[in-house]
């Protein structure tokens, strides 16, 4: 499930709930809601009494209802503009032009901006920067500036408005690459805070902050359709995988792990001394390995690997302790293993062994 779609599930869980809660459902109606959040969470695999998953989906400050205010207002303010627009083309096709007076105003209006932001009082900042914004709507600083205001009082959601109207005006003011990649990661839009990041890279290669802002925001991405199968199973030297040639009910490891066992005792050793086989080879003869095969049919692998001195001798196999022969033939289910392999081309015939 994409997290982005989750993060929208959980922000109409939490606006239901708290209808629910503030009264502003019918008492008689809050039953069906409960329902609803219930189905709404679970099929979208979102737990709202998860702290973790909610931590990492959660938009808060923003609401639903905030969300949805400012879309309106933007909705509003770009027709506005729009018909504003229209209205100027239709008289002339000259841009407004900015008289040096209201620049001048602008300017001071911004002056202060940064001032009271200095101070830490946002919301004035905010006003100083839309007075300015007002008086000279086509400076990228000003929006930026009143994003970054934004951001500080945690209205991160507005931030990411002022901050692309800022690039839009001027594609190659830095600053506000900075802006907009730090709103959208205090949103936890990792991806798009990335994107902005990066975006800003390409103008300014050298940037240490845009690149320190990319490397925090990639590391947090987590991946849309996340492989729930793990990695694809380890093949022994031999062409055996662990996780298919295990008996029933035998440990990972299997027929792959002795394998690998006694493929390593034949590596160390070669042709054992006094008589003991090549075990390098004998894994690798034909009727050996179809013997092997009919233990897994008939379940002697698998009650050969829940022997607890077999699993020990298989971690030690792991780590890297190679048991020697002499203690393999000491273990009785072994040592019957071994009597079962003798024979023409078995462990009695020496497979590969020296004369």
């Amino acid at each position: 499930m994409a997290e982005k779609q989750q993060r929208l599930v959980l922000s109409i869980i939490e606006f239901l709930t708290q209808s629910v809660e503030d009264g502003s459902v019918k008492v008689d109606e809050k039953e069906s809601l409960d329902v609803a959040i219930q189905c709404i969470g679970e099929a979208f695999g979102v737990d709202p009494s998860d702290e973790q998953q909610v931590a990492r989906l959660s938009v808060k400050p923003a609401t639903l209802p905030t969300i949805f205010d400012v879309f309106l207002k933007t909705r509003e303010k770009v027709g506005a503009n729009t018909a504003a627009a229209s209205s100027s083309a239709s008289t002339s096709s000259q841009p407004k032009t900015i008289s040096p007076q209201d620049k001048e105003r602008a300017e001071k209006f911004k002056a202060s901006g940064n001032t009271q932001m200095s101070s830490k009082q946002y919301d004035q900042a905010i006003e100083s920067y839309t007075n300015a914004i007002t008086l000279d709507p086509g400076n990228a600083i000003y929006y930026s500036n009143r994003a970054a205001a934004y951001s500080s009082k945690g209205d991160h959601l507005s931030a990411v408005g002022d901050a692309e109207q800022a690039i839009t005006i001027d594609p190659r003011f830095i600053k506000a690459y900075h802006r907009l990649g730090h709103a959208q990661y205090s949103l936890t839009d990792f991806r798009a805070a990335a994107d902005a990041f990066e975006r800003g890279l390409k103008l300014d290669p050298n940037n240490a902050g845009l690149k320190s802002g990319l490397e925090n925001a990639t590391a947090r991405i987590v991946p849309d359709d996340e492989d729930d199968d793990g990695p694809p199973p380890l093949t022994s030297d031999n062409g055996f995988s662990p996780s298919t040639t295990r008996g029933a009910g035998g440990p990972p490891g299997g027929m792959g792990g002795l394998a690998d066992m006694l493929a390593g005792l034949g590596g160390a050793g070669g042709g054992g001394g006094g008589g003991m086989p090549d075990i390098a080879s004998m894994m690798n003869n034909p009727q050996m390995m179809a013997m092997a095969q009919q233990m897994m049919q008939n379940g002697g692998l698998a009650s050969l690997m829940q022997n607890p001195g077999v699993a020990n001798m298989m971690n030690r196999v792991q780590s890297g302790d190679m048991p020697s022969m002499e203690e393999l033939m000491g273990d009785p289910a072994l040592r019957n293993i071994a009597q079962q392999f003798g024979g023409p081309g078995g462990m009695g015939g020496g497979a590969g062994g020296g004369a």
